[in-house]
Formats: structure tokens, C-alpha cells, sequence
């Protein structure tokens, strides 16, 4: 059971850190790498510069499963599951849902899910690096809840 709390709090961690990454690094510093994901000028490509932040935040779920793995499935390996099954749930939500990378799961009756694209659609909205709002992936503001309940209706 102890096992299980450590994934849930890595995996709901791994949140946090990703809209702090998204908002102040990739918003930021590392802009020249997101750039593309926001204007999409080589729309005919598959792969874009952004994609390099799938290895920045799988490394550290890589590690922490080796590590744990190597010391008899300790804590470590745990938290290292879960990263690993935010970096799945990210995948699955924007690139697959979202942005349709490839074509499947495009249509939900989830209020939820439609939150999620709609607060998406609100961060693409801005194509600089400045301005920008819904930074997080699963943690959707109540009021583009709210909206997709509604339309849902």
C-alpha cells in the first residue's frame, strides 16, 4: 500500500512540475525548443524541436526505475512508475486526444476531457512566449469545466 502512495504522489507531483516547466522553461529559457509546437510553420513535419521535452522528463522516470529496480524495488522504483505513467498519461492526452498526432480518440462526451482541449486551445491561442494561460495538463481552472459541462448538456 505505501507503494501506491508513492506513485499517486509522484504522478500528481509530475503535475506540478510540468506546469512550472511549461510556464517558466519552456515559456522561457528554453523557448527556442517549445517555439515550434506554438507556431507551426513545418506543419508538414511529424517530429518538432518540442519533442526533445519527452527525453527531458523521461530520464529522470528511467532512472528512478533502474535505480529502484537495482535496490530491490525500493521507494525509488515507485516513484519512477510514476513519472513514468504521467509521461504516458501526457502522451495520451496531448499528443494522441489533443493535437491528434495520430488519428484516434478524437471525439469524447466527457465534460472533463473537453475541458482539457478547450484549455488547450486557449494556451495555443498565444503563438509568443509571453501571455500565455493553461499551463497544466490534467488540472483544468473550473471554469473551462464548467463551459464543457454545460455544452455538454
Amino acid at each position: 500500500m505505501t507503494y501506491l502512495l508513492f506513485v499517486c504522489l509522484a504522478f500528481l507531483t509530475m503535475e506540478l512540475a510540468a506546469w512550472f516547466t511549461h510556464k517558466y522553461i519552456m515559456h522561457g529559457v528554453l523557448w527556442t525548443l517549445h517555439q515550434d509546437h506554438h507556431q507551426k510553420e513545418n506543419a508538414k513535419q511529424f517530429f518538432e524541436k518540442n519533442d526533445f521535452f519527452f527525453l527531458i522528463f523521461a530520464i529522470p522516470g528511467f532512472l528512478c526505475l533502474l535505480i529502484g529496480a537495482y535496490n530491490d524495488y525500493n521507494f525509488i522504483f515507485w516513484i519512477g512508475l510514476g513519472i513514468t505513467l504521467y509521461g504516458l498519461c501526457y502522451f495520451l492526452i496531448h499528443d494522441i486526444f489533443i493535437h491528434q498526432r495520430f488519428k484516434i480518440l478524437r471525439n469524447t462526451n466527457s465534460a472533463y476531457l473537453k475541458a482539457i482541449r478547450r484549455a488547450h486551445k486557449v494556451h495555443h491561442k498565444h503563438l509568443g512566449k509571453k501571455d500565455g494561460e493553461c499551463f497544466g495538463m490534467l488540472w483544468v481552472p473550473t471554469s473551462f469545466y464548467k463551459d464543457a459541462k454545460q455544452a455538454k448538456d
